[in-house]
């Protein structure tokens, strides 16, 4: 039963438009949201603190010819990924650069927990094989693939409120952190909402509660699956618009949940032949041929 549920089969197409979707988010990942990377290249050596992974792989320190080898090699293999050619070969590639590219944006003592779901998803595409836009034949290793991005997806809310129980303890309901959050990076909305007394405070249990509660999104009927995903993307488009923190990456690897194969890329430069019997097809029979004559 596990075993057929992580296997499910999904439509090739779904998999042809999520793998081009995080690829290109990838490359806008890297001139856009994490830009600040590359200056990791002039950054002192002793100011690098490798993550675990860093030290047992035993990578080596940052400087300039590795940061930008790796930014221009990622850049240019993401954008050829996108178009869904070579898909193994081109989805390795990435993923290990990109993992890499994590490494040092996270070695200097920020580490940031959205990003779990991107990077599953990257290791995931490149063994769901080939798929095209559009294609609704169905695949069982695209539903692996899917799947295992999801429970990332959902395992990232999950521990992140664990993470809040286990530091903060019970008094983390009635504490200051979105209080300190909005001090630190608030918007005039974020204002207005804390004006309202006791409003943070329920905001606060409510995050938790919602945290603790999202891995039921596997067992909700299928047909509320997708109000249930929507309620998580307005939950960060709450966040984004009060406390200006985006999760973007989180919110791409959270797109597996959707039925992305209704999206065809360019679908409307395509030349599409006439099915056979339509009138474009059958003769003018306006004008009279000469078998209609006595």
């Amino acid at each position: 039963m596990i075993t057929r549920w992580l296997f499910e089969p999904v439509p090739k197409g779904r998999i042809a438009s999520f793998r081009t979707l995080v690829y290109l988010f990838v490359a806008l990942d890297l001139v856009v949201f994490t830009p600040w990377v590359r200056s990791h290249a002039n950054t002192p050596g002793e100011l690098y603190e490798p993550l675990l992974i860093g030290r047992l792989l035993h990578l080596p320190t940052p400087g300039p010819l590795l940061v930008w080898g790796i930014f221009w090699t990622l850049l240019t293999l993401s954008l050829a990924a996108a178009t869904g050619r070579a898909p193994r070969a081109l989805g390795w590639a990435v993923f290990l650069l990109y993992f890499e590219w994590m490494i040092i944006a996270m070695s200097y003592g920020k580490v940031d927990h959205d990003r779990i779901g991107l990077l599953v998803a990257l290791a995931a595409l490149p063994t769901a094989g080939a798929a095209r836009h559009g294609d609704q034949d169905r695949t069982s290793a695209g539903g692996w693939a899917l799947r295992v991005t999801q429970i990332a997806v959902i395992c990232t809310y999950f521990l992140a409120a664990f993470a809040k129980l286990r530091f903060g303890g019970l008094d983390w309901f009635t504490s200051s952190v979105l209080a300190q959050a909005i001090i630190r990076r608030g918007t005039d909305l974020a204002d207005a909402i804390a004006s309202v007394p006791g409003l943070l405070i329920a905001a606060q249990i409510g995050i938790i509660a919602f945290e603790l509660l999202s891995p039921l999104v596997f067992v909700v009927p299928q047909r509320w699956r997708n109000a249930v995903v929507a309620f998580f993307y307005s939950f960060h488009v709450v966040t984004f618009s009060t406390i200006t923190i985006s999760f973007a990456p989180h919110l791409v690897a959270m797109a597996s949940f959707l039925s992305l194969e209704r999206i065809r890329p360019i679908h409307w430069l395509r030349t599409r032949k006439p099915p056979s019997g339509t009138p474009e097809t059958l003769p003018n029979r306006t004008t009279p041929s000469p078998a209609d004559h006595p």
